[in-house]
């Protein structure tokens, strides 16, 4: 099969959709297939691990926030459809870049698989305080063309079907459980990060506004607590001031990552806008126990009793009092991080790429079944 994978983002970058992009492409190549990858061009310029071919349009970086790279119109989109050959195109949380590869397949009478993971509409409201509503129409505008949706999680699927987008499916997302795993917790690292012996409470993920790290303000107030944050983004200055006595790490990667996972105590997630939450699959499948708000994604990944705590979106108290809960008591972190690895072990990569193939072949075969 041949696929064209159209992303809004695509390694060097590190979030969500870049990094599904990049999963994705690697389960077709280890299947036979042939994927193509168009993604915007980055400041860094290319990937050099990328197992497949990647085609870069022009960007420019989003204003105030630079990370983001927006793609701008080019005839690269088209010509590499005609010129792979494409028998079906993916796309991956089409915005933009997405839209323009939702028209160009559309001209081109292809197949095209949509994946939904990003909530724009609670960007919109995040950055601009308005524009919610613009913001779906364009999801559905863009969304209802594809021959098939796909949604990470149960809310997720929710919130598409409520805005009027049809054909959508489950598809969540998979974690590589031999990079993060429980064995990796570092006695030399904890030592570094809590030279007092403090529990180490970690937040993973880009530094922005909606992702709300600054919930974890009151628990940088509690004593025998350390508080350790990994990652970059346009907070990551404010937050320096606004976490007292926080260690910031700044961007990690790779195995270096895992070892920082796998050595917290306490995993605290608290952005309320995750269609998925890939860095809570991260920490569970370190034998981390999870603090995470009860909307989106975590609602599938966090059973509360059982692998962590779900506390009402933005409310930094209620973080605080999870924390407290779980400081208090190493018995229950214990059991809620086994708990959390037992529960994903069956989450890996190959399973959920085995589960997008059956969805293209569908998507493939109706359309067969529509020309006949």
């Amino acid at each position: 099969m041949r696929v064209v994978i159209v992303t809004e983002s695509f390694p060097p970058d590190i979030n969500g959709v870049s990094h599904c992009a990049l999963q994705t492409a690697r389960q077709l190549v280890a299947r036979g297939h042939e994927p193509l990858v168009v993604a915007p061009a980055t400041a860094a310029g290319a990937d050099p691990l990328s197992p497949c071919p990647v085609v870069r349009v022009p960007s420019l970086p989003l204003p105030g926030y630079p990370q983001v790279r927006v793609a701008l119109p080019s005839r690269r989109l088209a010509a590499a459809l005609s010129e792979h050959q494409a028998d079906l195109v993916h796309l991956a949380s089409p915005f933009v870049l997405g839209a323009r590869g939702m028209a160009a397949a559309t001209r081109k009478h292809l197949p095209t698989v949509a994946v939904y993971q990003t909530d724009l509409g609670g960007y919109a409201r995040t950055y601009m305080g308005r524009g919610e509503a613009t913001a779906w129409r364009r999801i559905r505008a863009v969304h209802a063309a594809a021959d098939r949706t796909l949604a990470p999680s149960t809310a997720a699927l929710g919130d598409l079907v409520a805005h009027g987008v049809p054909r959508v499916r489950m598809w969540p997302r998979g974690v590589d459980t031999a990079r993060f795993r429980p064995s990796l917790r570092d006695p030399a690292l904890r030592r570094e990060l809590a030279p007092d012996g403090e529990l180490i409470i970690g937040y993973v993920g880009r530094l922005a506004p909606e992702k709300h790290v600054e919930l974890l303000a009151q628990v940088c107030g509690l004593d025998g607590v350390r508080v350790v944050v990994v990652g970059d983004g346009p907070s990551a200055g404010t937050l320096r001031t606004a976490l007292p006595g926080a260690t910031l790490l700044g961007r990690r990667t790779g195995d270096e990552l895992a070892r920082i996972f796998a050595s917290l105590d306490v995993f605290v997630h608290t952005g309320p806008l995750e269609t998925f939450c890939q860095t809570v699959q991260e920490a569970m499948a370190s034998g981390v126990p999870v603090i995470a708000p009860a909307v989106g994604g975590p609602l599938d990944l966090v059973v509360p009793g059982r692998t962590g705590i779900l506390v009402p979106p933005g409310d930094a108290a209620a973080v605080r009092d999870a924390v407290w809960v779980m400081a208090a008591d190493p018995a229950l972190r214990a059991a809620y991080g086994a708990a959390g690895r037992a529960a994903v072990e069956g989450r890996t990569w190959d399973a959920i790429g085995d589960q997008l193939i059956a969805h293209y072949e569908e998507v493939l075969a109706e359309r067969t079944a529509v020309a006949a």
